[in-house]
């Protein structure tokens, strides 16, 4: 039986591992973390994870041939195949601090394999890194191997947060990299692709070298980014014009050059990739002296920056220029619906904005706990581009100005704005008519997803901003920076 072992326990190496398990009932899968807290959730009924279908999927193997462990040394020293999936965020001090990844974890991870490993293994990168980390990893494995053979393999994932199942059921792709130069890293390719040939039709598993694979899964992210920079800032010139973002972007999509996906204009992109990837991707060009290509990438994270101030400076113009110890309803914290996860979410910095403006904040968001929303504001953020010009809020702050509630009505009850940061379903079928009924007058929607009706709401009474859309006439005089 291939035994595979999976080091990191979050939101690639779970859903990954339980599809591979469902996928392979003939290959044992264990999933290993250093955090008991985190495993105890995986054995548990509540999943630390938020991510539909796969309740479904984990507990139809759990205990089968998929198991969640903290006994890390054990099970790795048992594989025949090492995915490491830790995490790599943005250096934040030393070399590169604001842009290089930091991979301290993937360098403690290969050290451990190496010391506990008793026979040959493949070790396989599905953690988001730099170009040319597989080959430092090589000399970690290679100079502490006492004459094991070790395999490096890039495996990189490219799952979207909210539909991972579906895509890990029906992946448009898989890459695998590795030394197609020798006979062994033909035969590692050949072992994984195995795997996933049970499930993913051949046609669909690309095989190429290693530095192809890991350089595929930043420029796909920074792609995907720059779309949505690119139709963000073209939604500042369709407010200025009273042109129709969603108009612009429907026409602009039909060209099938182009195609319509990823061309939504909103408060901005967030999650764990999109902005560290590109980071990491200017690095790269700095480090290898291609200045004019670090800063073409580097714009792009400029945009979304640039889109999330406009829309905080949009709300506090729009309010007779202040916001003072008025509430502000919010509603979603998530980077994106369908997921819990916070991590980068426009929602961060929006509300730091908001609360340096001096507003009283009122959360709601489905999948978030307020452990984490409160986590999120009052963390200090590393400012990548200035350094320490970044919005800091202190705990204090946090406790005194932000109340997280459970419902959306009770979010926006006597509230002088709301403010729509996550596209949940939910948001789009609320009773606006109720909700109006119960804010002080003018009431304000401050729409950074395009949810709601805009027509439907002004009918009702909302002053209503809408990103790209033109301006209601009660903004029109108003000016766009405060």
């Amino acid at each position: 039986m291939v035994k595979i072992c999976c080091i990191g326990a979050g939101y690639v190496g779970g859903p990954t591992m339980a599809v591979i398990a469902f996928k392979c009932p003939s290959v044992e899968v264990a999933v290993v973390d250093i955090s008991v807290p985190r495993i105890t959730a995986w054995n548990s009924d509540k999943l630390p994870i938020y991510e539909p279908g796969l309740d479904e999927v984990v507990k139809k193997c759990r205990g089968k041939n998929l198991f969640f462990s903290n006994e890390i040394e054990k099970h790795v020293a048992a594989a025949n195949i090492v995915f490491v999936s830790v995490n790599t965020p943005t250096k934040t001090s030393g070399l590169g601090a604001g842009k290089a990844a930091d991979l301290t974890y993937w360098e403690s991870a290969a050290r451990m394999i190496a010391d506990v490993s008793k026979s040959s293994k493949i070790v396989v990168e599905k953690s988001t890194v730099p170009v040319k980390t597989a080959e430092a990893i090589e000399k970690i494995l290679t100079h502490n191997s006492k004459g094991i053979e070790f395999h490096v393999l890039s495996n990189p994932e490219f799952l979207a947060e909210g539909t991972a199942i579906t895509d890990l059921f029906n992946p448009d792709r898989v890459l695998i990299g590795g030394r197609e130069e020798n006979a062994g890293g033909l035969k590692a390719i050949q072992t994984l692709k195995d795997i996933y040939v049970q499930w993913v039709p051949q046609e669909r598993i690309i095989c190429t070298n290693l530095w192809s694979a890991e350089l595929s899964k930043l420029a796909a992210n920074a792609f995907l980014a720059q779309r949505i920079s690119s139709v963000n800032s073209i939604s500042a010139l369709c407010e200025a014009t009273g042109a129709n973002v969603t108009q612009v972007s429907s026409a602009v999509g039909k060209d099938l050059r182009i195609g319509s996906k990823f061309l939504n204009a909103s408060v901005g992109f967030g999650g764990s990739c999109f902005q560290k990837d590109i980071l990491n991707l200017v690095y790269i060009c700095e480090c290898n002296g291609l200045p004019e290509v670090a800063n073409y990438w580097k714009q792009v994270i400029k945009i979304n920056d640039y889109q999330k101030n406009r829309f905080v400076n949009r709300l506090v113009s729009s309010m007779f220029n202040t916001i003072s110890g008025k509430k502000i309803g919010i509603l979603g914290f998530s980077f994106k619906k369908d997921t819990g996860d916070t991590r980068e979410t426009p929602a961060i910095d929006v509300c730091k904005g908001l609360l340096n403006d001096k507003a009283q904040l009122v959360i709601y968001d489905p999948q978030v706990p307020e452990t984490q929303i409160f986590k999120d504001l009052s963390t200090p953020k590393f400012d990548w581009d200035q350094l320490g010009s970044t919005i800091q809020i202190t705990e204090d702050v946090v406790a005194q100005s932000v109340k997280v509630v459970h419902n959306a009505y009770e979010a926006t009850k006597d509230a002088h704005a709301i403010c729509i940061l996550t596209e949940w379903d939910e948001f789009k079928s609320l009773d606006y008519q109720k909700i109006y009924n119960n804010m002080p007058k003018p009431a304000y929607m401050f729409d950074g997803r395009n949810v709601v009706d805009v027509a439907k709401l002004r009918q009702i009474g909302f002053i209503v901003y809408s990103i790209g859309k033109p301006l209601d006439p009660w903004l029109k005089d108003m000016p766009a920076i405060a």
